[in-house]
């Protein structure tokens, strides 16, 4: 099902600049702060490419896409980006630590045929949110080309795919390597003998493509090739995608914590009332240590659906569901019973539409919520005053994730963290293979 395209890729020439001083995180972690810093790092950081910064002067010839075109035709023509001279899929390795142990998850990189999510080839989990997508369609038009790389998921229990790849590689030091500002290390070897490619395209064809990380990229894609199309212009209808195997050993996901904000008359008294007719309240001092409470947190998801709540009175709550048959009885048309039961579901019902009138509008336009990955930065929300509540998750299940996308329903939008993220910059794509 799945079509994967060998491209020539982009990569920066090592001769010409540090590569260490050229890689980002994906656009949609970059805060104007790092941004700055980006810049900041070398003339060439693909921070140029990926995520321009936007003046009050830019018109429509010329603006953060225009330049990002111009860098990337200046940058080709210098020799600072090369094109691979062969079509290739790229074995994508990141060394890391997570929760204090070390992993290291592999991949890899090739193109896919951005299709319609109806064709059953490549299926989502998550709702996206509209103002990003135009944004990156602005980016691929202009500049025929993408520049960081989605996440996506296969199921491989054999491991005949990296089987393959370890193989092709065996004995060669890694083309790209580089340490992100996370203490990633990151590295990429060209793969571009034949037998391989082979192998890696039957190998996925018959399979589907779950999407990770980069949903909103994904139907920017659909939508550019769409439009290619209608123009005459073929070929246009993939993009990069760091595909990973759901068997893994290095697949890590984290939870996507909700910080609530501007809820008028907040009564937090009323609203532990209120949370007690559903869920089980256990209260810990404000002096416990945010680490200690979240191992409680995780420690009580084993058994049931749990939640953790800090409050602007410095207070920490442990939330466990009464009765799971109560997810039965709620008005929730066309949702399926594994859907009702994943734990940022039963939240955003129980709790921020019943008790916090945080509805899908609200949580859309993010009025209400701020969506936080780190859970120091989520409680310094509220105890800097700049927010009132935080709710703290527990990782969603990968097989929560492919059961939902194969049912083909969604997640709510920021359901779920895979770590590390896919950094922009070791590998890039303008069309030409």
């Amino acid at each position: 099902m799945a079509t994967i395209i060998p491209f020539k890729g982009i990569r920066y020439n090592p001769a010409k600049v540090d590569v260490n001083q050229v890689v980002t995180p994906p656009y949609d972690v970059i805060d104007a702060s790092s941004q700055e810093n980006f810049y900041e790092k070398s003339p060439y950081n693909v921070i140029r490419l990926e995520l321009g910064k936007v003046f009050e002067e830019d018109t429509e010839s010329n603006n953060r896409y225009t330049r990002a075109a111009g860098y990337l035709k200046e940058w080709l023509e210098s020799g600072v980006l090369v094109h691979d001279e062969k079509p290739s899929v790229y074995l994508y390795e990141q060394e890391f630590e997570a929760r204090g142990e070390k992993k290291i998850r592999s991949g890899f990189v090739a193109g896919v045929q951005a299709n319609d999510y109806s064709k059953g080839e490549v299926l989502p989990h998550e709702e996206t949110l509209p103002k990003h997508k135009a944004d990156r369609l602005l980016l691929m038009k202009s500049c025929l080309a993408n520049f960081s790389p989605i996440f996506g998921l296969y199921a491989d229990p054999d491991h005949i795919i990296e089987k393959a790849l370890e193989t092709a590689k065996e004995g060669r030091q890694p083309n790209f390597e580089v340490t992100d500002d996370q203490g990633v290390v990151n590295r990429l070897w060209v793969i571009s003998e034949e037998n391989t490619l082979k192998t890696v395209v039957g190998e996925m064809a018959p399979k589907k493509i779950f999407i990770a990380d980069g949903h909103h990229r994904y139907e920017t894609a659909v939508n550019f090739g769409k439009e290619m199309a209608a123009l005459g212009k073929q070929g246009y209808d993939y993009l990069m995608v760091c595909l990973v195997n759901l068997y893994n050993e290095g697949l890590v996901v984290f939870p996507t914590h909700r910080v609530a904000k501007n809820i008028e008359n907040l009564d937090t008294v009323k609203l532990l009332q209120e949370l007690s007719r559903d869920f089980n309240v256990e209260s810990f001092p404000g002096e416990t240590q945010l680490g200690d409470f979240i191992a409680k947190l995780e420690a009580k998801g084993q058994s049931s659906h749990a939640f953790g709540l800090y409050t602007g009175e410095k207070k920490y709550y442990l939330l466990s569901l009464r009765d799971e048959d109560k997810l039965d009885s709620l008005l929730l048309e066309g949702r399926s019973a594994a859907w009702r039961r994943l734990d940022v579901s039963i939240l955003h019902t129980l709790v921020l539409e019943n008790c916090l009138g945080i509805g899908s509008r609200q949580r859309a336009d993010e009025s209400n919520l701020i969506y936080v990955r780190d859970e120091d930065t989520a409680k310094e929300f509220v105890d800097s005053g700049s927010a009132q509540l935080v709710f703290f998750m527990n990782s969603t299940k990968v097989e929560e994730v492919t059961n939902i996308a194969t049912g083909g329903e969604k997640m709510p939008q920021k359901s779920t963290f895979f770590y590390p993220k896919v950094i922009t910059g070791p590998v890039m794509n303008d069309y030409q293979r």
